[in-house]
Order: structure tokens, then C-alpha cells, then sequence
């Protein structure tokens, strides 16, 4: 077995054959649920649908109000205000262990660096969920649904995807971190495709070098390379970061991937020959070097967001004290630091760091999603240049009209003095090495601690035959006319961030594809209600608010070459049909207004005009069962808490 799979079957509930394989269809246990205010916002419309039942434990489920607050936006914004208080009133309800209120940490910070551990599996309601797979756990981003399911009743259901091999090789130099390996990754790789709804699995013998927080900043950008997760074998590196904690450090497992695993793909990176780069919009793998983009003139630079790493904030620091030793800050109010948590917060402090950026003359502002997300205070405005150390730098990602470069933190510092892009280099030749390890508190002339690999302990029990299902196939036939897409279309384009405080359907509806294609609603309700796209459709954020704004524009079936893992399951919870056509003739024969047919069990899809037939891939018994049951919610309601089990049979 592969890692992933080793961990999902040492979770699996009833497993008929002592492994796991892909396509296996599993009922699992959970170990961590995970969410935002901005999640949870739509997670309470799905718990309130479950009548309010008790949280399966209240000592694993983890909230943070990290995603549209900042002082100045709780202080005056009614909507951060009301989802502030919404998680407010819930983790009162509930008696959570662990909720962190406004600007204390970002989600992924604080349960990264203080609870996962090697070997758990982790359902988060955001995609960056994939992040502690640089902690050796099989964690992955699905909509709010699932995370409320599985937060109620402690199990949920995976299919085992394919699994790819990234394999680092040789060593790279001093200054290259998490970010540009991943960019590295992006650029050669590609965003959505050798990764596409697959688990990545980092490995090679470059890894025991990466740190802990490069392989949280690799893991966390798994989410824009197209994963379902990314991870890394959990290592002597994670041990020796699991004994700085005073709890959550004695559970781990350091499962490994057998020799000979089947691995769909495999893939060299060498890390020997990474410079420091940047991804132009709009697109992370956009690629390009910060050497052939020099001197480019900038709007603002942002050091901050879920995938900039304490690691990543003190080197930044560091670059911009030899900086500021040539260069004198260019007038700008655009420059903005944030922490990822309180305790990095007061690391930095004590360490004098944040004087350097001030001095620098950036403003540091507190822990939070900040600019990344663009939908609090701080945003860009239209047309605005953004050098950014954050994960995404799609159309309007930072606020409408904007433009995100991305990089990493050091390259941000060495070009926010100037407010050009600037290559970090030689700023990086001057940065004291055993400085910049002492600030981390890390020794290293300690040695890196000896682990035994473990396997897993399997819950096996004899194959039994699954019950027939109560209800046939029968025909279910979606008429109407095309609205055409291409390629990689996001959930940030589907429904902004701005609008995903609202739940009612129409509302949500209204505001589809706001800044993209203005009157897609108008549209749909005058029968262009089939949506036809590419390759990656519902890539980015988990948002099923995405899927609700679709629902409310009167889609009623998505038609596409692949999906976003997240996405898809968003539809099949939601009960929106979608079928997956790879055939090429289909595509070229569709444009805008063609009138489809379409069953939806058979996969059956009919030109009105002209009667031209095409067929697309079945669905899964487990995707039926869902879109029989009309939703997640009424199958948790009729089934209880044997659903997983039973739409895993097909019942």
C-alpha cells in the first residue's frame, strides 16, 4: 500500500480484505474536523438541518475565526460581526475545546504547529485542509457537509484515490524554502492535471532535509496543484517537533509506503537547481523566475496568509535588514505583515523582528486570512499589483480588479524597500545562518531523532453480501441549454469571497459568477440551465457555497471533463447532478445556447438538435445512493448513523 492508503485502512471500518486499494469505496473513521467562521457560516445551515445533535467530541473538533476579520472590519462590518458571533454562539453550545476567536491564529497555524500528529486523518471545510499533510496525516479540504457529518458522527466516507510520487532530489540552497519548491513543483508539473483528484506524496532524499514548516508550505499549495492531499512520511524532522509540544505528541504513527507500492505517475523535482521565483496571475503555476521579472514596479507587498511559516516571516526579516542597509524605504502605505499566530506573533516581538519591519515600513496587523482573501478591510484595489507571499493569485483573489504575484517571503522582503521585484539573492549571501536557526530554536548539532516505521492495525471482518438497493435506476432527464466554460474554472470565480456570508439560495444565486460573466443567473432562469466546462472545474476554495450559488442561479447539471475533488463532492452532498465527458467531438459539437438531454443514471447526453448522442463516465453506486437520497442531510436523517456504511452498499 501506499502511505495514504495505509492510513486510511488503518481507519476503515469493516474492511473486508486486510488492504486497501484504489477506488475502494471506505467508510472511515475521523480523527480532527476543522473549520472557519466563514465555513461554519454554512456549516450551521447543514447542522440546524440535523436538528442540533450533539458533537461526537468535543475535544477534536477545531474552530477559528480567521477568514474576513480584522479590527478594523469586527468593528464595523455587520456581516464579520455576525459570523463572528455565530461560531461565538456555537462553540458555547457545543463546549468545543478548541475555538479560537478573532485574530488569536489562522486555522491551519495554530492546528499545524500545536495538535495534528503523524497518522490521523483530518476533514477540514477549507482546501488548504491539505496542509497537515506535512505532518505525515491524511488531510484533506471538502465542503461544509461533510466537515458537519463527520463532526456528529465521527466517521465519513472516502474513495482511495490514485496517488502520484514527487520525488526531491538534491539539496537547495540556503534561503530556498517551502514556496519555491512548491512553485518549483507547479511550474513543472502543472496546476490540475498529473495531480488532479489524486493523493501526492512527497518523497525522496531531499526530503529529511525540509523542515517542518517547508513541508506544511508544500503540503498546504497541494490545494492549488490539484491534489485530493499531499504528504510526507512522517520522520525523525516531525519527531523532534512533536517533543516541543507539552500535549498532543504521544499518538503518532509513522506509517511508510511498502516497496513496491503502485503509484500512478512519478515525478523528479531537483532541488538543487530551485532559484527563487514568482507565479504570475492568474494562475500558481504560471511560473517564471524573480530574476526575469526584476524591477517590475509594485502597488504592495503582503508577508502574511496560512501558507507563510514562521520559518518564512524570520528569514523575511532577516532579508530586509540587509536591505535596509543599501536602501531607504520608497513612500508607500501599502506594505503589510501578519503573523499566522499569536505565539509567532510574540516570538517575532521578542526577537526585535517586527522592528525591522517597520522599518522597512510595513505595518504589522494580526494574526488572519488578511489580504489573501481580500474580503475583510485589507484588499487590493482594481488594477493594484500585489507581490504576495500567500497561496492563490486568481482574478480578484485580493479584491476585485487586482493582480497577485506570488513568492515567497524572503522575495517579498527584498522587493518591498524599493517597491520593485527584486531577486533576494544577495540579500540572502548576507543572512547570518546561525542566527536565523537560533530565532527558529533549532539546533542543529542536535541529532534528528530515530523513529520505527509502524503498519497499520486493520479492522477486518468476512465479506457479506450488500443489500439491494430499495429503489432501480430510473430515467432522470435534465433539458436545457448550454452555458459554455473552459479550463480551471474556480470556486473564487464561481461565488467571491465577499458574498460567501450569504446561505439563502436565491441570494447566493444572484451574485454567480458576479465579476466574470455578468448575467449567468438571468440566463440559466430563462433555460441555460446546463453548464458545460473543461478540464478542473470547481478548482480553489471548498466553498459549497459555490455549488449553492448554482443551485440558486436554476443549474440544473454541470457537465465537465474533470472536477475538483472538494467541488464534486459539494455537488453529489447538494444533490446537484454532474457527469464527467471526456470525449473530445462532445466538446467541439456544444457551444453557447445548444439545447442538451441529458440522463443522468445512464450518462446518456443528447443533442436536441439533430439527435447526436454522447456517453459519459457512470456515476459511483455511492454518488447515486446520494443523488437518490436528494442530499447528505436527508440520507443522515433517514439512515442515521449507519449512512456511510449503507450508501457505501449502494442501498
Amino acid at each position: 500500500m501506499t502511505l495514504t492508503q495505509k492510513i486510511l485502512a488503518a481507519h476503515a471500518i469493516g474492511l473486508t480484505r486486510p488492504w486497501v486499494q484504489t477506488g475502494d469505496v471506505l467508510q472511515v473513521r475521523v480523527d480532527w474536523t476543522i473549520a472557519s467562521e466563514l465555513a461554519w457560516n454554512g456549516m450551521d445551515r447543514t447542522y440546524e438541518m440535523l436538528g442540533r445533535p450533539p458533537v461526537h467530541d468535543k475535544d477534536r473538533f477545531f474552530l477559528a475565526v480567521d477568514h474576513t476579520v480584522d479590527p478594523v472590519t469586527l468593528a464595523s462590518d455587520k456581516r464579520a460581526q455576525k459570523l463572528t458571533q455565530l461560531s461565538r454562539e456555537f462553540a458555547r453550545e457545543a463546549g468545543i475545546t478548541h475555538f479560537y476567536d478573532a485574530n488569536e491564529t489562522i486555522l491551519h497555524t495554530k492546528f499545524y504547529r500545536d495538535l495534528v500528529q503523524p497518522g490521523e486523518i483530518v476533514l477540514g471545510a477549507d482546501s488548504h485542509t491539505s496542509s497537515h499533510g506535512g505532518m505525515g496525516a491524511f488531510s484533506i479540504g471538502l465542503g461544509g457537509a461533510d466537515i458537519t457529518a463527520a463532526m456528529v458522527l465521527g466517521t465519513s466516507w472516502i474513495e482511495v484515490p490514485e496517488a502520484i510520487e514527487v520525488v526531491y532530489a538534491g539539496k537547495p540552497p540556503f534561503g530556498i524554502g517551502g514556496k519555491d519548491v512548491i512553485l518549483r513543483t507547479l511550474g513543472d508539473l502543472g496546476r490540475n492535471t498529473v495531480a488532479m483528484e489524486r493523493s501526492v506524496e512527497y518523497r525522496g532524499e531531499a526530503v529529511r532535509d525540509l523542515t517542518t514548516d517547508a513541508r506544511f508550505t508544500i503540503a498546504n499549495m497541494t490545494a492549488e496543484f490539484g491534489g485530493l492531499n499531499g504528504i510526507f512520511e512522517a520522520d525523525g524532522q516531525v519527531a523532534a517537533w512533536l517533543a516541543r509540544r507539552g500535549s498532543h505528541n504521544d499518538a503518532a504513527r509513522y506509517f511508510r509506503a511498502d516497496p513496491g507500492a503502485v503509484y500512478a505517475a512519478r515525478y523528479v523535482v531537483d532541488l538543487s537547481k530551485i532559484v527563487p521565483l514568482v507565479a504570475k496571475p492568474f494562475s500558481p503555476d504560471n511560473v517564471f523566475t524573480a530574476e526575469q521579472t526584476a524591477g517590475m514596479p509594485l502597488d504592495g507587498c503582503f508577508v502574511g496568509a496560512c501558507t507563510t511559516t514562521e520559518e518564512e516571516l524570520v528569514l523575511a526579516a532577516l532579508v530586509l535588514e540587509q536591505v535596509l542597509k543599501e536602501q531607504k524605504p520608497v513612500a508607500s502605505t501599502k506594505r503589510i505583515v501578519v503573523p499566522g499566530d499569536l505565539a509567532i506573533q510574540r516570538n517575532l516581538r521578542e526577537a526585535g523582528l517586527w522592528k525591522i519591519y517597520e522599518e522597512a515600513g510595513f505595518r504589522v496587523s494580526v494574526p488572519g486570512c488578511s489580504m489573501c482573501l481580500g474580503v475583510a478591510s485589507e484588499k487590493a484595489g482594481k488594477g493594484e499589483t500585489w507581490l504576495s507571499s500567500q497561496n492563490r493569485n486568481f482574478p480578484n483573489r485580493m479584491g476585485e480588479g487586482s493582480l497577485a504575484w506570488l513568492a515567497s517571503g524572503a522575495t517579498v522582503a527584498a522587493s518591498a524597500v524599493s517597491m520593485k521585484l527584486a531577486d533576494p539573492r544577495r540579500f540572502l549571501a548576507n543572512v547570518d545562518r546561525e542566527r536565523y536557526e537560533k530565532l527558529l530554536q533549532r539546533d542543529r548539532r542536535r541529532p534528528i531523532p530515530e523513529i520505527a516505521a509502524a503498519e497499520p492495525a486493520l479492522d477486518v471482518v468476512p465479506a457479506h453480501a450488500a443489500a439491494a438497493s430499495e429503489t432501480a435506476d430510473r430515467p432522470w432527464t435534465v433539458r436545457g441549454r448550454v452555458q459554455k466554460f473552459g479550463d480551471n474554472v474556480d470556486t473564487d470565480a464561481i461565488i467571491p469571497g465577499e458574498f460567501c456570508h450569504l446561505t439563502k439560495l436565491e441570494e447566493l444565486g444572484e451574485k454567480c459568477f458576479h465579476f466574470v460573466k455578468p448575467g449567468f443567473a438571468q440566463r440559466a432562469r430563462a433555460g441555460a440551465t446546463i453548464v458545460v466546462a473543461g478540464q478542473g472545474w470547481g478548482s480553489g476554495s471548498s466553498r459549497e457555497q459555490a455549488v449553492w450559488a448554482l443551485q440558486g442561479a436554476g443549474i440544473q447539471l454541470v457537465i465537465a471533463r474533470s472536477y475538483a475533488f472538494i467541488h464534486k463532492r459539494n455537488l453529489v452532498n447538494e444533490a446537484l447532478p454532474f457527469l464527467v465527458v471526456t470525449d473530445d467531438q462532445f466538446y467541439r459539437a456544444v457551444e453557447d445556447g445548444t439545447e442538451l438531454s441529458a440522463d443522468i443514471n445512464t450518462g446518456e447526453i443528447e443533442l436536441v438538435a439533430g439527435g447526436k448522442r454522447f456517453r459519459a463516465e457512470a456515476p459511483t453506486a455511492i454518488v447515486k445512493s446520494l443523488l437518490r437520497e436528494r442530499g447528505l442531510v436527508p440520507a443522515i436523517r433517514r439512515h442515521g448513523a449507519q449512512v456511510f456504511e449503507l450508501l457505501a452498499a449502494g442501498v
